[in-house]
C-alpha cells in the first residue's frame, strides 16, 4: 500500500469518527476541582472545592457562601457506601453525622439524556483558543428538568442547570478540574467527628437537599 492510499484511509477514518454523534459519558473516576452554586432560585449562593472518588463512592465538598444576607461555611464529607455524611462546622468546632441517600450517582451525562448540540467555548479559528462541549437535557423527578454541559474530550463537567417546582432553580458551574486526588485524608472524618452519633431523619439527604435544608434553617433563624 503506497503513501497516498494510507493517507486516504486515514482521512476516511477521521471523517467517520468526526461524523459520529456524541454519546452520554462518565467522567474520570478520580477528580478534584472548584465550583460555584446558585440554589433555591438564588436564595443560596456559594463557591468552594470538591474532591470526587467514584471508585470509593465518596465526595468531599467545602462551601463558603450566602443564604439571604447571612454568610455560611459548610464542609461536607459524603460516604455513600456507608450511607452517611458528615456536616462539619469548623467555626463552632462541631460535627453532625446524618443519614445519606445511598444511591451513588456518578458524575455523568445520564444515559437517557437528549443531545441539544455541540458548541465551541471561545473561538475555533485558531488552535488552543476554544473548548468543544456538548449540551444535554432531560427530565428530573417531580416534573423537573435539567441541562448539562460536558466537554467532548475527557467528559469533564462544565455546568449544570436544574429546575423542580419544589426546589426552584439550581445552577452549578465548575472549573480548575485536575485528574486524581492528592490527599487521601480528604475522605477520613476529622477528629471532631469521632464522637458524632447518627442523627435520625425522616428522609436521607443528598448533596442538594443538604444545601436546601441549611437554607431553610437559616431562614427560620432570621
Amino acid at each position: 500500500m503506497n503513501m497516498v492510499s494510507v493517507l486516504s484511509c486515514l482521512t476516511l477514518v477521521l471523517a467517520a469518527a468526526a461524523a459520529q454523534e456524541p454519546r452520554p459519558c462518565v467522567v474520570p473516576p478520580l477528580m478534584s476541582g472548584g465550583f460555584t452554586v446558585m440554589a433555591a432560585s438564588g436564595l443560596v449562593m456559594s463557591s468552594g472545592d470538591i474532591s470526587y472518588d467514584a471508585l470509593g463512592q465518596r465526595m468531599r465538598v467545602r462551601n463558603v457562601g450566602l443564604i439571604g444576607n447571612q454568610t455560611f461555611t459548610l464542609d461536607q464529607l459524603l460516604i455513600f457506601n456507608q450511607n452517611v455524611y458528615y456536616e462539619i462546622d469548623w467555626m463552632r468546632a462541631s460535627c453532625k453525622k446524618l443519614p445519606l441517600d445511598s444511591t451513588f450517582i456518578p458524575m455523568q451525562v445520564p444515559p437517557d439524556a437528549k443531545l441539544v448540540g455541540q458548541a465551541f467555548l471561545g473561538s475555533s479559528s485558531s488552535w488552543g483558543s476554544s473548548l468543544l462541549v456538548n449540551t444535554w437535557q432531560g427530565a428530573l423527578a417531580q416534573n423537573g428538568q435539567y441541562t448539562v454541559v460536558f466537554t467532548e474530550i475527557g467528559c469533564i463537567p462544565v455546568t449544570f442547570n436544574g429546575f423542580t417546582p419544589a426546589s426552584g432553580w439550581t445552577t452549578i458551574s465548575t472549573f480548575n478540574w485536575v485528574l486524581g486526588n492528592t490527599d487521601p485524608m480528604e475522605y477520613v472524618p476529622p477528629p471532631i467527628c469521632a464522637n458524632a452519633k447518627l442523627e435520625e431523619s425522616e428522609t436521607a439527604h443528598t448533596f442538594f437537599t443538604a444545601l436546601e435544608s441549611l437554607a431553610m434553617k437559616t431562614i427560620e433563624e432570621e
